[in-house]
């Protein structure tokens, strides 16, 4: 026999004792660094409460307070519910992201009295003993007590591409990861005083940093802030000055002036945005290690695809073990029997042999030396020994790789593979199989044939991303004309092309060519991957990569979005920014879609509030220049702000939006909401001016702010109809709802004198129709002219990056 199992490994070192655990648990030599899913319930609050503008807006409301009435205060009481809709939002992100994270934590294999156990990366305590295999991450810095074949990839930490062999008493670092052989090391340094843990103190694997959309929306608030101060300090002037007679509306009006400048609600739909984005994945078993994925999903515009465990499920089938030259069946078979049970943690293909010819086949034949399999070597072998002589060495691998071009048995295996199977070669050496001269002159013995099991759901998929305008490439290691026949069943463009990697020229401008030009590439190493991400990266894609193996793990880390299968090794789940739990290709169409969804509405109802700002910085300065009494009480535009931005908002912000991305946020968003915001200061200080002309007398003041408040009210729902299309029938009811609002204030005497608006005559009430008209026009004709040049902007915006 020579399967190892994990008793026999125990055997040799058998890791520590339960009191040995318990004395370095009670020292606190425990890898105690906090995985933290999220921001703590006080980061949250804090976050959400002491804000800038929620600091002016609470001094404005406890002036209001002081002067009355209260009704001129309810933009407080709104700003107060909004935060505590995004605490409790963000909370019940928190719980979902928490939840996930510890469904998807790495748990290592440790060996303690003896016993090989998985335990929470949290509980190792320093001396563990801890068992690393293929895929696996180390998790804390160590020495190697057991290396069998092992090699580790330290890229991630040192920039060093090459896996580095360890052997005993090597150092390993956490942060690095497992890509072929096994073995084990001690732990040496854990919790904050581990390599990869000093690296990320301070960081949280989920946070907002690096978001366009974020880092726009900050710009904004800058730009808002640099226009509040001049413009206010102004206004209060002003109003002091006409209103000398009366203090307290001069005060109430100065605040109706301040308050609309401040986008209040902005910031709060992007985070609940983000935070209902993660509730939403979460519930399809999608955990969001980084939340800018969110929005990061929603750009991308070509996905990169790994056949095996993506488009295939993981298990196979040997279906044919076809010999080459006259060679022995049962030898052969006694070869694949004797090659899996060296391998003490196999993949899919080597399982698939295993299942069918079990290690106890191999009676008698005693493993001497191994070479463990990695995707940039292309095979792994043994050195066996049976009694009275024999065995030697036997390599398993691609056809493509152990042979060279030219020979007989290339053509049957290219056949074989151009149907969709996959074909390894079990062939014979007269070297060592360390040796990397041994698979130079190799004697083939057969041909194992595996059929693989197609995801009955990818053809769907596939076909979501083409109509989504989104290019799928499948990247694999396997050969290429085996991807391209998987591909082709599923309905792939440009299946039929498949391009072998290996000949892909190594000059980066003449590769990014050929990525962007083909559909289907096989042979490709774990670097070229990564080269073939920055490739099509280079060319201005926004690019996602799934992969579940650790020869993904390179073009995962580089990759725009990671998705990692939740089956996958722990290196591609670390490195991952969004992890399918539940392993199901079906969800990407899901993820993509909530990206867009967030993105999308964001931009809409950023429009919106940024309206709101202009006209307001607009009309203050207005008044400022004609030195008359500011047209509104803060009263007024709650109401106003309410109807046609706040709950048209949170609606538009959740609705379901297909439409990707595009760059330039803060332009975009600017580009109709700054014209927009002029047209409707424009309009409604016109009505105001008609109004004062026209009414003389006492209440001439509260007839000219109704007036006013009309014609603002049918501007912003102006705005909010050009903003909502394309129309559904649950926009058109949104629009025509805050009609109707608007509607019972004005016809209900309750609410007219809480709110102080009553129309009076008919004569300006429909002047300020008029008006309202024209200014329509207006913004229809600013909209088809933003509508028009956008895409000479996107591709100007294109042009620079």
């Amino acid at each position: 026999m020579t399967e190892r199992t994990h008793t026999e490994v125990a055997a040799r070192r058998p890791g520590l004792s339960a009191a040995e655990v318990a004395e370095r648990v009670a020292r606190g030599e425990v890898n105690d660094v906090p995985v933290r899913s999220s921001r703590s319930v006080t980061g949250i609050v804090r976050a959400n409460v002491f804000t800038r503008f929620n600091a002016i807006i609470g001094v404005l409301f406890l002036i209001i307070l002081m002067v009355g009435p209260i009704q001129d205060g309810l933009f407080g009481i709104v700003i107060v519910a909004n935060t505590a809709i995004g605490i409790v939002q963000e909370l019940r992100a928190k719980r979902t992201l928490d939840s996930l994270a510890v469904i998807g934590e790495a748990r290592p294999t440790v060996r303690r009295d003896g016993a090989a156990v998985r335990i929470p990366t949290s509980g190792i305590v320093l001396g563990d003993l801890i068992e690393l295999g293929p895929g696996d991450k180390v998790v804390v810095d160590g020495e190697t007590a057991e290396a069998d074949g092992l090699e580790i990839d330290e890229s991630l930490l040192t920039g060093e591409t090459e896996p580095v062999i360890k052997r005993d008493g090597d150092p390993v670092m956490s942060g690095s990861f497992v890509v072929a052989g096994g073995g084990a090391f001690t732990a040496t340094r854990v919790g904050r005083e581990a390599y990869a843990a000093r690296l990320a103190e301070e960081a949280s694997r989920f946070t907002l940093v690096n978001s366009e959309l974020r880092g726009g929306i900050s710009r904004i608030l800058k730009y808002v802030t640099w226009l509040m101060v001049p413009t206010a300090v102004g206004l209060v002037i002003s109003q002091f000055t006409v209103e000398s007679h009366d203090w307290r509306e001069s005060v109430r009006r100065t605040i109706g002036g301040i308050t609309p400048m401040v986008p209040e609600g902005l910031v709060l739909l992007t985070s609940m945005a983000f935070a209902i984005g993660v509730i939403r994945l979460g519930r399809r078993q999608c955990l969001v290690q980084e939340l800018p994925a969110i929005e990061g999903l929603a750009r991308v515009d070509t996905v990169c695809l790994d056949k095996t465990g993506t488009l295939t499920e993981g298990g196979m089938d040997v279906t044919e073990l076809r010999t080459l030259d006259g060679a022995d069946r049962d030898r052969a078979a006694r070869a694949l029997a004797a090659l899996g049970g060296v391998e003490s943690r196999p993949n899919a293909s080597l399982q698939a042999i295993i299942d069918a010819y079990p290690p106890a086949g191999a009676d008698g034949w005693r493993c001497t030396a191994a070479l463990p399999f990695s995707s940039a070597r292309g095979y792994s072998g043994a050195a066996f020994a049976e009694p009275g002589g024999g065995a030697g060495t036997w390599l398993l691998g691609a056809p493509d790789v152990l042979l060279p071009d030219g020979h007989p048995a290339l053509a049957e295996a290219d056949r074989l593979g151009g149907t969709g199977l996959r074909v390894l070669l079990l062939s014979r050496s007269e070297r060592a199989p360390g040796d990397p001269r041994a698979a130079r002159a190799v004697d083939p013995q057969a041909l194992v044939v595996l059929e693989q099991r197609l995801r009955p759901d990818a053809a769907d998929t596939l076909r979501y991303f083409a109509e989504q305008d989104v290019r799928t490439k499948v990247i694999s290691g396997d050969n290429a004309r085996s991807v391209g026949a998987v591909a082709g069943k599923l309905g792939l463009p440009g299946a039929e092309r498949p391009v072998d990697a290996r000949r892909l020229p190594r000059e980066r401008e003449a590769m990014a060519a050929a990525v962007e030009e083909g559909s289907v590439f096989g042979r490709v190493t774990p670097q070229q991957k990564r080269e073939m991400v920055g490739a099509l990266q280079s060319r201005g894609h926004h690019v996602a990569m799934t992969g579940d193996g650790v020869n993904d793990v390179l073009a995962l880390k580089d990759a725009d979005i990671g998705v990692a299968m939740g089956s996958g090794s722990e290196a591609t789940r670390a490195v991952a920014q969004i992890v399918l739990l539940d392993n199901s290709f079906t969800s990407l169409p899901s993820v993509v879609a909530e990206g867009r969804r967030v993105i999308g509405n964001i931009t809409r109802v950023a429009t919106l509030f940024l309206t709101k700002t202009v006209f307001s910085v607009l009309l203050a300065l207005l008044v400022v220049f004609w030195q008359i009494p500011y047209p509104f009480l803060p009263r007024h535009l709650t109401l106003l702000s309410t109807l046609t931005i706040g709950v048209p908002a949170f609606f538009l912000a959740l609705a379901p939006n297909r439409e990707r991305a595009r760059p330039q946020f803060v332009r975009r968003v600017l580009r109709y909401a700054t014209p927009a915001g002029v047209i409707c200061g424009l309009a409604a200080f016109a009505t105001y001016l008609v109004a004062r002309h026209h009414y003389t007398g006492a209440g001439a003041l509260n007839a000219e702010t109704s007036a006013a408040t009309l014609a603002l009210f049918l501007l912003e729902l102006w705005v909010l109809a050009i903003v909502a299309r394309p129309y559904t029938w649950w926009r058109i009811v949104l629009v025509l709802a805050m009609v109707a609002g608007f509607g019972v204030v004005l016809v209900v005497p309750a609410l007219q004198r809480f709110f102080a608006l009553k129309l009076v005559g008919e004569q300006v009430p429909w002047t300020a129709v008029a008006i309202v008209a024209v200014a329509g026009v207006a913004l229809e004709v600013a909209w088809s002219w933003v509508r028009r040049r956008e895409p000479k902007a996107l591709a100007a915006a294109a042009a620079s990056s």
